[in-house]
């Protein structure tokens, strides 16, 4: 089972970046397929960004597409969300996860859940 460990939220002006960071344990990372999810206050979590196991293939939320961008590292085996232009509304705890499947965006597709890191954009 991959261990995983979020990093690099905080609080942003509206406009700003963020770089998130999520580094996971085990000598299998470069096998799995990563995503990113976020979930606000009274809110289901949602997909945000996927990336596949070599990190040549990648899909993003409308609400995020152009804004954000995630990035993998299979040497140092760790995921990035860059986010940048950020909005209010991207106000969430943002967890990465390991997919359980070759494809789906749903929260049930993916497994090994990290314990989150908080983002704050103020208006």
């Amino acid at each position: 089972q991959v261990h995983l460990v979020e990093s690099g939220g905080g609080l942003v002006q509206a406009g700003g970046s963020l770089r998130l960071s999520c580094a996971a344990s085990g000598r299998t990372f470069s096998s799995y397929r990563m995503g990113w999810f976020r979930q606000a206050p009274g809110k289901e979590r949602e997909f945000v960004a996927t990336i596949s196991q070599s990190g040549g293939s990648t899909f993003y939320a409308d609400p995020v597409k152009g804004r954000f961008t995630i990035s993998r590292d299979n040497a140092k085996n760790t995921v990035y969300l860059q986010m940048n232009s950020l909005k209010p509304e991207d106000t969430a705890v943002y967890y990465c996860a390991v997919a359980r499947r070759p494809w789906g965006i749903d929260p049930a597709d993916f497994a090994s859940w990290g314990q989150g890191t908080q983002v704050t954009v103020s208006s």
